[in-house]
């Protein structure tokens, strides 16, 4: 059996705020903390629906639970609403044993409302982004109120990593609503309810959510009384405020970390983005079609240069998904900085008739200021070569709007700027590269269709012996080093500011924002 213990994260710290911003009205209470918990690539700005959420899991992770999430060092899954799990011999029965927990609005929490929340995840009628991830599960079982048994078609190495996304949600508040009308119900910004410490109390439309402490917890009785979200139109408004003292919490670009490292009154936090960043070229345009086409922009790119001059050294160039020891594979090739063999492959193409120099479009969420400068270094580099790129930043609602529309619009992104989850679970990237994912099915946006490395990421997940899983994952790197579904670029540190006198306060620069353990029935401000 494995027992899922709650442990004690990393203590780190931010203060409490004594000024307001102009147009927002909070409690002036001292134990009220205020954060930017969505700005940046781990946020998703007013998203209140956690089956939709590609990121933003830092602040929903607050009110909402799952079964099982990752410790706050991402290095192995703890329990939640589940104390301990056990799985069959041949890894496709998962079964959990629930612990006692309560809903918001007091009525208890069983394995039925699991068994309704997988089913729910399971549906993409439902708006579930995590359907393609549990094509594995077969069916979800609640024998009595506290086992819930999950069993597969076959192995699934990423199952618990997938589970850490699924927050469990209440049978009794949402089974009335059909499935197809779930994505965009009220429901989701005006009375959600879940678990967790805190629990929802309002939302004012692109200002604020607000958040009270949940005194029932069975965790404890949280020691601040409430928690601010605020909203920011970009990184740069959110730091001005955490300096102004309007709120004592935010994610911050590599660039922003040397303003905030000598100073006591905030402390920086660092960490793994675990995200690969990438140039992903949309398969179904014909411009990459030709392997040297896609050769010749990973050469003209000088990816050493930009993470030295824009990140400050803190990224890793990558050459596949991975850049860890492990899941790397000797003897890949490094597409080391070489604008005149970008220009020879490209010749050898024949790019002035595939495309010449007609713009083209790369599209990205990215809209930080970082993100920005790193865009026009490629669209520069790129350009030296012959091939003129045009970025394009929009928010990450419109990018899903256009990317992930079965009959999308080709010339809209023939290339994207974007990031994947490539850990803590070595398998996060399948959605982004199988084609069985391919949309409306999953979020292989570039549409990459490339049976080697279908091959090699379903043999991958589906390896029930772990210490012949990073072999299998090396083989996925092998393929995407040679092939080139994406143009891959770095996997970057990330970070974040809190003002010193929040204690207890745990932030993790997890991809998508995690979810992980937080405790944050524990955060408090000293006075």
């Amino acid at each position: 059996m494995n027992t899922l213990s709650r442990v004690s994260a990393i203590a780190i710290a931010a203060m409490m705020a004594t000024t307001v911003a102009s147009g927002f009205t909070r409690p002036a209470q001292a134990a009220t903390l205020s954060g930017g918990f969505d700005v940046g690539p781990g946020g998703f700005q007013g998203n209140f629906n956690p089956l939709a959420a590609t990121a933003g899991f830092t602040w929903l992770s607050i009110y909402f639970e799952p079964l099982v999430t990752y410790d706050a060092k991402l290095q192995k899954t703890v329990g939640v609403l589940a104390s301990s799990y056990d799985v069959s011999p041949d890894q496709l029965t998962y079964t959990f044993k629930l612990v006692d927990a309560k809903w918001h609005d007091g009525k208890p929490f069983a394995a039925k409302d699991a068994k309704f929340t997988m089913e729910l995840a399971k549906n993409a009628k439902t708006g579930s982004v995590l359907a393609a991830r549990l094509t594995p599960v077969s069916s979800v079982e609640a024998p009595d109120d506290h086992t819930l048994v999950i069993k597969l078609s076959a192995p699934s190495a990423s199952l618990m990593d997938t589970l850490t996304k699924v927050m469990m949600l209440p049978e009794h508040a949402l089974a009335a609503i059909p499935a197809d009308q779930l994505a965009k119900n009220a429901w989701w910004s005006t009375s959600p309810i879940g678990t967790g410490a805190f629990k929802f109390s309002k939302y004012v439309n692109d200002q604020y959510v607000e958040l009270t402490a949940n005194t029932d917890y069975r965790g404890g009785k949280p020691a601040l009384e409430k928690i601010i979200n605020r909203y920011f139109a970009d990184p740069a408004a959110a730091i001005a405020a955490l300096r102004a003292g309007e709120i004592q919490f935010t994610y911050v670009d590599s660039n922003d970390v040397p303003t905030f490292k000598d100073d006591k009154s905030f402390q920086v936090i660092e960490g793994n983005s675990f995200v690969v960043n990438y140039l992903g070229f949309n398969h179904e345009s014909p411009i990459w079609k030709d392997l040297r086409v896609r050769q010749a922009v990973m050469h003209a790119i000088n990816r050493d240069a930009i993470i030295q001059s824009l990140y400050g050294g803190a990224a890793k160039p990558a050459n596949c998904a991975y850049v860890a020891d492990q899941l790397v594979p000797k003897g890949i090739d490094d597409y080391a900085y070489d604008p005149e063999k970008a220009k020879a492959l490209l010749k050898e193409a024949g790019w002035d008739e595939i495309n010449g120099g007609k713009p083209i479009t790369l599209l990205t969420y990215y809209t930080t200021p970082l993100a920005t400068n790193v865009l026009a270094a490629v669209q520069a580099m790129l350009a030296q070569v012959g091939i003129n790129v045009v970025p394009r930043a929009v928010d990450a609602p419109t990018y899903n709007s256009i990317v992930l529309k079965p009959d999308a619009d080709i010339s809209q992104f023939q290339l994207v700027y974007a990031g994947l989850q490539n850990g803590p679970d070595a398998g996060s990237i399948n959605v982004g590269l199988n084609e069985k994912q391919i949309p409306p099915a999953g979020p292989n946006v570039v549409r990459a269709r490339m049976p080697d490395l279908t091959a090699a990421l379903d043999a991958a997940l589906g390896e029930p012996d772990a210490a012949k899983r990073d072999e299998r994952y090396q083989q996925v790197c092998k393929v995407m080093n040679g092939q080139l579904p994406w143009g891959t670029l770095w996997v970057a540190n990330r970070y974040g500011v809190v003002s010193s006198k929040v204690k207890d306060f745990v932030w993790t620069p997890a991809p998508g924002g995690g979810p992980y353990q937080a405790d944050p029935q524990r955060w408090s401000i000293a006075e």
